[in-house]
């Protein structure tokens, strides 16, 4: 993992895959499945005539459910970066048992 990709892992305290994290608005169960390091595009910016590149995490979630196989199901996946706080937002990791 490049540095720039861990300090955001590490300061946005992302789950691991593997790890569980329950959505703060519905109370759903969702399993991190996959876990990508990507560059985010930044907005325009005039003073350097383009836009910019920052180091994200990609995080895909699968829906967890009773009797269903992990990865069968509901999916989704969500981008986090150091300047946004939408992870702290939505999500709350579920400590193992």
């Amino acid at each position: 993992m490049q540095v720039a990709h861990y300090e955001v892992f590490r300061q946005k305290k992302l789950p691991s895959v593997g790890q569980t994290v329950r959505n703060k608005i519905h109370s759903t169960l969702w399993r991190v499945m996959e876990k990508r390091e990507i560059w985010q595009h930044t907005a325009y910016d005039s003073q350097s005539g383009g836009g910019t590149l920052l180091p994200a995490i990609y995080l895909a979630y699968w829906k967890v459910q009773k009797g269903v196989m992990p990865g069968i199901g509901e999916m989704i996946g969500y981008t986090y970066a150091l300047h946004d706080n939408t992870f702290e937002s939505n999500w709350d990791v579920v400590k193992d048992r």
